[in-house]
């Protein structure tokens, strides 16, 4: 059966794969190498320099570009590197409209430093396409979606977002990090670019930083290959090994993700001690109806509000955690709490935060494969 008909189970371990032509091995060696040997100036078996590529990292992103039924993957030493790959697409003068419910990090990047070079971000409201399209101007250049955002649950119509940036002449780039292609292929749905903090679920297991790009389009594809190789944000040997390793098993975690997910968004939103609970697989969630279109199931993560909590509140509870891990990240098998205005959204502005629901209050979970009877006991001690 050619790879083409391979249903994703089958991709994530097989996808873009081939035994070692050296010695057979059916995982890609780890190639710790920063050079190969030449037989004359230029005569090389593929690799040069481990900069412009590695056997391993390759490896990694032929599985990437599978996975996202792309023709090109691109690794990358962090999310954010990916990231920046994408913006340096872009020149001086040149106007991006963004997702205003972003991780922080991203805004950090977008404001911080490429406002600096003349790029100019605008932060919108996407649930509704209409305030896409009123954003947009002769300076726009490329449309920045999250969905599921974070730490929001926001969902944004991709394939609406598709025909604006088509109609427009614009890039689409989708953060596909929250869903994952097990719930979700952008690229099928009109996207651009994919990018993916790989670190999350890809990688799986809270081991390792990577960053990843998918692309269909070979002339986008050879100009971000030229950023890649020209910036050098690349992952080394031993990341791409461990990320190739975790896609392996992505297909059966996030089943496990997904129906843990929805025991615990189902107890917290009974819980009368719980204010709100955003999770995309609620019938009263904004833009349902468009999550069940484009998503095969709603993830993992999960944000709520207990009822009368201050900052201080929300802190004491995510302390009082002992099965959910309070540390930054998500998508690995343990689960993990985090308070998003002191750790995850910190470098957004209080007052810009809170414009997109980010309150003092929040608590974002990433709901990990453990038992969930567990991890609804520790829930139920935490918040008391």
């Amino acid at each position: 059966m050619g790879e083409k008909r391979l249903k994703f189970n089958s991709k994530t371990v097989h996808g873009g794969q081939q035994p070692d032509k050296a010695y057979g091995s059916v995982m890609p060696p780890i190639y710790q190498t920063s050079t190969y040997a030449q037989s004359t100036p230029g005569g090389h078996r593929g690799y040069a320099y481990s900069r412009s590529a590695n056997p391993t990292r390759t490896a990694l992103e032929n599985s990437l570009a599978s996975i996202e039924n792309g023709n090109y993957g691109l690794a990358f030493g962090s999310g954010l590197a990916a990231i920046d790959a994408v913006i340096k697409l872009l020149s001086p003068g040149d106007e991006v409209v963004s997702i205003n419910d972003i991780y922080g990090g991203s805004y950090r990047l977008f404001k911080q430093i490429f406002e600096k070079f003349g790029i100019r971000f605008h932060f919108i409201g996407m649930q509704d396409a209409e305030k896409i399209e009123g954003s947009i101007n002769d300076k726009t250049r490329l449309i920045w979606v999250e969905t599921p955002t974070n730490p929001m649950m926001n969902v944004i119509d991709i394939k609406a977002a598709a025909q604006l940036a088509k109609k427009y002449d614009l890039l689409l780039a989708v953060d596909n990090t929250f869903a994952t292609p097990y719930l979700q292929t952008p690229l099928d749905l009109g996207a651009d670019i994919v990018m993916h903090s790989a670190t999350k679920y890809l990688g799986g297991h809270s081991d390792v930083v990577v960053g990843a790009l998918v692309v269909k389009d070979k002339n986008l594809a050879d100009k971000l290959y030229f950023i890649q190789n020209a910036s050098g944000a690349v992952c080394g040997p031993m990341d791409s090994f461990l990320v190739l390793r975790g896609i392996k098993t992505l297909h059966v975690r996030m089943q496990r993700h997904c129906e843990n997910g929805k025991a615990i968004a189902e107890y917290l939103t009974n819980n009368p001690k719980i204010e709100k609970v955003y999770w995309p697989g609620f019938e009263d969630h904004p833009n349902h109806d468009v999550a069940k279109s484009q998503m095969t199931d709603f993830g993992g993560m999960i944000s709520f509000v207990p009822k009368g909590s201050s900052y201080e509140d929300a802190v004491k509870i995510v302390e009082r955690l002992k099965v959910f891990t309070l540390a930054e990240s998500l998508g690995g098998v343990e689960s993990l709490a985090g308070h998003p205005a002191s750790m995850t959204h910190a470098s957004i502005p209080k007052e810009e935060r809170e414009k997109s629901g980010v309150v003092d209050a929040l608590i974002r979970l990433s709901v990990g494969i453990e038992d969930v009877d567990d991890l609804i006991a520790d829930l139920e001690q935490a918040i008391g």
